[in-house]
Formats: structure tokens, sequence, C-alpha cells
């Protein structure tokens, strides 16, 4: 809710300043006001989504906790994401846990980044020549 109101906040000012909402600035506005999710590295194994949000729940409301699974094997990837329901929490739990022991390990907690691609899939070079001539 709080990044709606920042949202329609920054265009209210926009408008009544240039009469028009200038979207480069618009879009790194909601680039800045989306530091609400948090990536977390080192993660045991044994570590599951219900595991995860327990860990953080304690800084604010978590919106979404997952733990990225390996397609093929399904087992945990060792990293995961935490996502709250404000930036201050996110600021606040990655303070309290970067570094921190959780299930035998010392986790890393830094603001997530979002990529710039999509992920490269296995056959992303193929380009329908299997070495034949044609």
């Amino acid at each position: 809710m709080a990044f709606f109101n920042k949202l329609g906040s920054l265009a209210r000012q926009s408008i009544s300043q240039k009469g028009q909402v200038p979207m480069v600035s618009m879009l790194n506005s909601i680039r800045c006001m989306s530091s609400s999710k948090l990536f977390i590295g080192g993660l045991p194994w044994s570590t599951d989504d219900h595991t995860l949000k327990e860990a953080f729940s304690g800084y604010g409301e978590v919106i979404e906790a997952r733990v990225i699974m390996d397609r093929e094997t399904g087992r945990s990837r060792g990293f995961g994401f935490v996502s709250y329901d404000s930036s201050e929490s996110a600021s606040e739990a990655q303070s309290a846990m970067d570094g921190q022991e959780l299930g035998g390990r010392n986790v890393r907690v830094s603001l997530a980044e979002e990529r710039s691609r999509p992920p490269r899939s296995y056959n992303d070079d193929y380009q329908g020549n299997r070495g034949y001539d044609n």
C-alpha cells in the first residue's frame, strides 16, 4: 500500500510541475521503491519456504518467502528470496540477518536485483543447424 501511495504522490508532483509524467523518472522511482525484496544466499539444503518465512518474519510482514529448487533433482539450490510489505522491513531484516546463522550455515542477505534479461535456456545458442550443411 505504501508503494502505491508513493507512486501516486510522485505522479501528482510530476503532473503539477510539468503537466506530464516523465516515464524515465517514474520507472527509476519504481525501481528504487521495489527494494522490499531480499536475496538470501548460503541457505542450508534443508531450508524450505516455510522455514525461510519463519526466520525472516520477525522484521515485518513477509509477503512471500521462496527457496529456489533445482528442476531436475527437486533439491534446494541454496538460495531464495524474501519479499516484505515495505522497504523499511526489508532493510531491517538485511541489517539483522546478513552473516547470521540459519540451520548451521551463515547466510548472506542483500537487496534482490532485477534480471536484465531472461535466463538462458540450454538451447539458446541452437539455430536449427546440427552441424549439417544445408
